[in-house]
């Protein structure tokens, strides 16, 4: 067997045994491949890196033969902040004033592409990347249940890609995606009452769904100075979190939502190169994640189609990014990146849970290419970001809550064989 071939399977390998924990633009990252990440998540009009497979297929049939393997040290710090005590009254859910940190703050996060050349104008590509949730920890009975309280959800995502040339400067591409995903959340027992199945709500053992979905992709270089790339992610259809049926509106469902990007890079000279992306998640066609959880706590059941959710808001985002070739084979990236956090203010108290509030990332990042190997490295700072709103079962303006969020990215990654 080749040895760079042997050398991928057994990345791959590695990735498809670790932990998937990523919380950004909702629960997406901000960019997939170290590359990607130095310039702010733009990039889908660029033929960047092998794991084109999560941005836009079509990139990869102009990537041409590539092996990439590559880790992040993700650290989101998120906390919240009770203010006002609760007033006692029959019927209402006040909760312990004061602020609590989550004590995860750390996750290791690994990502592995390749791209092979079948012919002149084909190539097969694999990409194996996570995402994920807000993994929150607090040391606390938040919701008067046991301590601590929080959730867990990862996912991994094996994709493999077939890209076509239409001719030298236009192609397609498609990736049907595999997910799989787990999840565990603790301390929501005071929530039974409405549950529609109050055993398959909380402190069960970590639950596991599989299923997936479609992603096309097109990327065109219009003239010397300018490229296009689109990409379309369809709804990934899974399958029930059994074990927290009970929760999730739909019995435990718990799809991945459908997203989209657009772009453009405009190419002033041969080494610059300004790229400009817009992505939006469609988070409120997922019930379990955009039903509100009012009035729906009380109209139906916690598990029921109708059930409660987080009440996440779809997300648009706004990318810009540069790409600087300098002599000695050294290339330096930067990046911005802005959009509306999902969290409405009427919605804050189940997202205590789920504090996915950030808004801003900038970035950097630099490769270096030596011997037919390239080293990549980037920085990504998301600013602290809050968002607050009243306790909708307390006394209205007896109480409010504070969710906050701020992260660091630390990724860096190793390619060859090109």
């Amino acid at each position: 067997m080749h040895r760079s071939f042997r050398s991928a399977l057994v990345a791959a390998a590695l990735i498809g045994f670790a932990p998937a924990a990523f919380a950004t633009n909702g629960y997406f990252s901000h960019g997939y491949g170290t590359k990607q990440k130095g310039m702010a998540g733009a990039g889908v009009a660029m033929p960047l890196n092998a794991l084109g497979s999560a941005t836009n297929p079509a990139t990869l049939a102009f990537v041409g033969k590539r092996y990439e393997i590559g880790i992040g040290a993700f650290n989101p710090n998120r906390d919240y902040t009770v203010t006002g005590n609760p007033s006692g009254f029959p019927g209402t859910f006040g909760l312990t004033p004061g602020t609590v940190e989550s004590e995860s703050t750390w996750f290791p996060i690994p990502h592995f592409g390749a791209n092979w050349m079948v012919n002149d104008n084909m190539t097969f590509g694999v990409a194996l990347y996570g995402n994920g949730g807000m993994n929150t920890d607090y040391p606390t009975n938040t919701f008067y249940g046991t301590s601590p309280t929080g959730q867990n959800l990862s996912q991994l995502f094996v994709a493999p890609t077939l890209a076509f040339k239409l001719n030298d400067r236009n192609s397609i591409g498609v990736t049907p995606v595999l997910a799989y995903q787990m999840f565990k959340i603790e301390g929501l027992q005071a929530f039974g009452l409405f549950s529609s199945d109050p055993t398959n709500l909380t402190n069960n053992d970590t639950s596991s769904s599989l299923g997936g979905g479609i992603r096309i992709g097109y990327y065109g270089e219009w003239s010397r100075y300018l490229s296009v790339g689109a990409s379309y992610q369809t709804k990934m259809w899974m399958g029930e979190f059994e074990e927290y049926a009970g929760l999730f509106a739909e019995q435990g469902d718990f799809d991945i939502p459908a997203s989209w990007t657009a772009g453009i890079a405009i190419k002033p000279t041969d080494r610059f190169t300004i790229a400009l992306d817009v992505q939006q998640t469609l988070y409120s066609d997922i019930a379990s994640v955009g039903n509100p959880l009012l009035p729906n706590l009380v109209q139906a059941p916690l598990g029921a189609d109708g059930g409660a959710g987080f009440g996440w808001e779809d997300v648009t985002t706004f990318k810009g990014g540069l790409e600087l070739k300098t002599a000695g084979d050294w290339a330096w990236r930067a990046g911005y990146s802005y959009g509306e956090q999902p969290i409405r203010e009427s919605e804050v108290l189940f997202n205590i849970l789920a504090p996915g509030v950030i808004e801003q990332h900038l970035t950097f990042g630099f490769s270096k290419i030596f011997s037919g190997k390239e080293i990549t490295l980037a920085v990504t700072r998301a600013f602290s970001k809050s968002v607050v709103g009243p306790n909708p079962l307390e006394v209205p303006g007896r109480q409010s809550i504070d969710l906050r969020m701020d992260q660091w990215d630390f990724d860096v990654s190793f390619a060859w064989g090109f």
